[in-house]
């Protein structure tokens, strides 16, 4: 009976090694968050492995794959991998026609995508406080930008401790009933939107005071610069920052949300507080925004290039055909991606596009109209060249945001054809982990078809295996 028993616990804990080593890393490849289809189901996260040998490229809603029981809030609309988690803020805990209350704020591993923690409200009091972005401040820090300014997290505790001195919405707590979701409340003409780190000071856009300096040592706006340094009235759309380290503004025509633009960008130094105000050229568009229906906005940057992308049009944020590159050295503004001249009719869906921090592709989520649910992804080379579409189940995904879970950018990339180098190097995957130490350049036989990077003390250099 003692064998027996030994037996059955050695089996036992073979199955448990065996589960151990499959369990599932979505660090390899590209996380998609999804607002999802409101009014009948909470958001969701797609996974995609753009170059899977088999052609296995989708994982779809693998929040509620890797944790039974439990699914994210209504319109997730941001996520942030921040020291090896992933932090998905909602606008609210639950859809109308979801049957599982989520969370505004969920905590997840980036790696598993297991759930760490979860919870309904972001101001503690229980008052009316919508989700929109994060930022990392440190180890034990982030703030939560929501429709009632900006929240500080306890990445230990888990907890909102507070909020950042002068960043709440100066229309909240009137008596204003109106529900969470109805745009024309007033907690959707005061909020907190898109937030950046830079020169040690957190930037956030508001929707009525412009831009938030706040210093992240004592939780507090110390200046405001207001967009009144464009034209009278107006506000601010969104925030990037560029490979240079500078910011850049993109500009409402007004505090209201209703998406009317200048045809200007403002270029912004963190460290001086000094700005420029650059004009759009004739015949093109600004970046779009949206307050109204508030989005991180199809405003981003590279990481390799010093360039801008963004998404804008006549017809404000609904206009999905055109993607502009600005060249943050020149100023110079060229029309990048033409949808419409690509036909069958496929637009960028809100501000679903993303720049590799490492291949410097575009992956951008394309869809035909609002009540189609067919949608895919398509990504693009660094020259704007399209390389494949992804295809997707039906499903109205209403896709957010792309994010790359392990990748570090690599400076100095550059195509190559032929290289008469000896030297030994260093040889990563596309996720910027390394393959194989002291290679040689050229010997690329072990690999399969991909993109990979070799690196030595000068240079790095992009291979494409077919």
């Amino acid at each position: 009976m003692k064998l027996k028993r030994f037996s059955i616990s050695a089996i036992l804990t073979v199955m448990a090694f065996s589960i151990a080593a499959q369990e599932a890393d979505y660090s390899q490849g590209i996380i998609w968050v999804n607002e999802d289809w409101y009014g009948h189901q909470n958001s969701t996260v797609n996974y995609l492995l753009p170059d899977d040998p088999e052609g296995n490229f989708w994982k779809y809603r693998i929040i509620q794959a890797e944790n039974p029981g439990m699914e994210l809030g209504c319109t997730n609309q941001y996520g942030a991998i921040w020291n090896d988690k992933l932090y998905l803020i909602a606008k609210q805990d639950k859809d109308p026609g979801a049957s599982i209350t989520g969370g505004r704020i969920t905590v997840a591993d980036a790696k598993t995508m297991k759930i760490l923690h979860q919870q309904s409200l972001i101001d503690p009091s229980g008052a009316q406080c919508d989700g929109r972005g994060f930022v990392g401040v440190d180890e034990h820090k982030g703030y939560i930008s929501t429709s009632n300014g900006v929240w500080i997290f306890d990445l230990d505790t888990y907890t909102v401790t507070g909020q950042v001195e002068g960043s709440a919405n100066p229309n909240a707590g009137g008596d204003n009933d109106k529900p969470n979701t109805d745009p024309t409340g007033s907690l959707y003409h005061g909020q907190s939107g898109m937030m950046v780190a830079a020169a040690g000071k957190i930037f956030v856009a508001h929707q009525q005071f412009g831009l938030l300096v706040v210093d992240p040592v004592i939780d507090k706006v110390t200046q405001t610069l207001s967009m009144d340094i464009v034209q009278e009235g107006a506000g601010i759309g969104s925030i990037v920052k560029s490979k240079d380290g500078s910011l850049w503004l993109s500009i409402a025509k007004n505090l209201q949300g209703t998406g009317a633009f200048l045809n200007y960008i403002v270029r912004l130094d963190p460290e001086t507080l000094t700005y420029e105000i650059i004009d759009i050229p004739e015949g093109m568009y600004p970046p779009s925004n949206s307050w109204y229906a508030w989005t991180p906005d199809a405003f981003v940057a590279s990481t390799v290039q010093n360039c801008l992308y963004w998404k804008g049009g006549p017809n404000r944020w609904f206009t999905g055909t055109k993607i502009y590159k600005f060249d943050c050295d020149t100023r110079k503004q060229t029309l990048f991606i033409d949808l419409e001249e690509e036909g069958a009719n496929w637009k960028l869906y809100g501000c679903a596009i993303g720049v590799h921090p490492i291949s410097d592709e575009i992956y951008m989520a394309l869809y035909h109209e609002f009540g189609t649910p067919t949608y895919i992804t398509r990504r693009y080379s660094p020259q704007g060249e399209k390389i494949r579409d992804y295809e997707m189940i039906m499903n109205y995904w209403f896709p957010s945001l792309p994010l790359f879970p392990k990748s570090q950018p690599i400076s100095g990339i550059e195509d190559i054809q032929t290289q008469n180098v000896s030297d030994s190097g260093i040889l990563y995957n596309l996720q910027g982990i390394i393959i194989t130490e002291k290679v040689e350049f050229g010997k690329w036989d072990h690999l399969n078809s991909g993109i990979y990077f070799w690196r030595n003390e000068n240079k790095t250099h992009k291979i494409i295996i077919p």
